[in-house]
């Protein structure tokens, strides 16, 4: 028997564009392919095709028994269409990931067989029901023991990566309004054992590798004795890796953390600190950002002291936000002394609370469901927001970007990191790889605003007891493009 699993590409936001040579540093495995691979019997024969980095010429793949497609809301409107071109040919397409669980009826019109949640609990059950021809429409997955994820196939994609992947944890409890993780992950930090995080970890090719985890440290001090714990039982394998994580500002509050992280092989760590206002932190519902009258700052320094590079993520598009928002949120990154800055648009994903009240209030702008799905990149404007126009908040971004990867700015923090011996060449790949991007961004805005054909002025505030949605009627578009 032949499986086939396809993580599919959204041409918008390819970052394996030759013309930023920079990109391979930014190109992450499809590890959930490479679990549901881990889950799969050796009578199977596999093959993994990643599209982010070649789309292969699928009449020449011998024919396969089972398509096994991944999704992201972005990737969605390509998923269908491999989805089609298999099923033309008589072979069933199985869809899962977070698209198809937030979006099932959608999903199931497209595919024949839907996987919802995760899929340790009914993948072995799907693959005897593929045997023997007689798959159901949905398998629901639910939330996995830890305990009971495999390892993942690391051995089934071509090198060529610059990272290899692991995740060590699921879930997250911060509950963010615009994040689907809580909906899909759950907000229980459920944890793999240790001793199998590192033996995924030696089977890791490349010598650089991101922790996918939302939140590897978590937020209580249980969370933090484990991540202790797994960094110790790195640093007694000697794995010889480097690897980048995500992670909440509360990393910076325990040196011993710090040092261990280091030691067993951190570089960088991602950090959502979303927006420069505690108004706005209210409002995206991370009010864990602003506990403990906390220094930025002082927070973001005390991990560069243990040569610990920190890029720090902001939303722009908020409820709060106003013109002018871009250089305050470049301000602000300066201010905090981050190494990259990582802003992206509000976007209201399938199955998150922002979803529920910009849908209810009428500011889903882009809304031709499948298609407009390829917009959904986080990198375009898909929703109506409060204050800025469509044209306007592009605007923003570009000053944004202008302002903190300007030539000078670079410099400044290649500098700095030159003074404290803290990877300058790291700092300057990076900025120089963001700073290019920008401008090739440039390209696909233009075109974002061809297709989309959208007049989106700047929503008055509303009046006492006005609804939203009766200040903004919905305005339908034809053609988007998102990833």
């Amino acid at each position: 028997m032949r499986l086939l699993l396809i993580n599919p590409r959204n041409s918008l936001v390819n970052i394996t564009n030759k013309k930023n040579y920079w990109n391979k540093y930014r190109v992450w495995k499809p590890l959930g392919l490479l679990v549901i691979a881990g889950l799969t019997p050796p009578e199977w024969d596999i093959t993994v095709v990643d599209e982010n980095v070649e789309v292969p010429n699928y009449s020449q793949i011998p024919r396969t028994d089972l398509v096994g497609v991944t999704a992201f809301s972005s990737q969605a409107p390509r998923a269908y269409e491999v989805a089609a071109m298999f099923r033309g040919r008589g072979v069933p397409v199985v869809m899962g990931g977070i698209h198809a669980t937030m979006r099932q009826k959608e999903a199931a019109s497209r595919v024949d067989v839907v996987v919802t949640g995760e899929a340790e609990s009914v993948w072995a059950q799907v693959l005897k029901d593929a045997a023997r021809g007689a798959l159901r429409p949905l398998y629901a997955g639910g939330q996995a023991e830890m305990e009971k994820t495999p390892m993942a196939r690391h051995d089934l994609l071509p090198t060529g990566y610059h990272f290899g992947a692991i995740q060590t944890t699921r879930g997250c409890p911060l509950n963010c309004n615009f994040c689907s993780v809580s909906a899909f992950n759950g907000t229980a930090y459920r944890r793999r054992p240790v001793e199998d995080v590192v033996e995924e970890f030696k089977l890791i090719r490349e010598k650089r590798v991101l922790v996918v985890d939302d939140n590897l440290i978590g937020t209580r001090r249980d969370h933090i004795d484990r991540a202790k714990e797994l960094f110790r039982a790195m640093i007694e394998a000697d794995l010889g890796k480097k690897w980048i994580c995500q992670a909440t500002i509360n990393m910076a509050d325990d040196e011993e953390l710090l040092r261990l992280a280091r030691r067993a092989g951190c570089g960088g760590v991602f950090i959502g600190f979303e927006s420069i206002t505690d108004e706005g932190l209210v409002e995206v519902h991370k009010k864990y950002n602003i506990q403990k009258d906390r220094n930025f700052r002082a927070s973001v320094r005390r991990i560069q002291r243990h040569d610990i590079s920190v890029a720090g993520s902001f939303i722009m598009g908020l409820d709060v936000d106003r013109p002018g928002i871009g250089l305050q949120i470049a301000d602000t990154a300066n201010r905090y002394g981050v190494d990259f800055l990582n802003v992206l648009f509000l976007t209201p994903l399938p199955g998150t609370d922002l979803w529920k009240k910009m849908e209810g209030e009428g500011r889903i702008a882009l809304d031709q469901f499948p298609e407009d799905w390829k917009y959904y990149t986080l990198t375009l404007p898909v929703g109506r927001y409060k204050h800025l126009g469509r044209d306007e908040i592009i605007n923003e971004m570009n000053s944004c970007n202008r302002k903190f990867y300007s030539l000078r700015g670079i410099l400044r923090r290649v500098g700095y990191n030159l003074w404290k011996r803290q990877q300058p060449i790291i700092t300057l790949a990076g900025n120089l790889s963001y700073r290019n991007n920008g401008r090739l961004g440039q390209n696909v805005y233009h075109e974002f605003k061809r297709n989309s054909n959208l007049l989106q002025p700047a929503l008055p505030l509303p009046a006492t007891g006005d609804n939203l949605h009766v200040l903004a009627p919905r305005l339908r578009v034809h053609e988007s493009s998102k990833g």
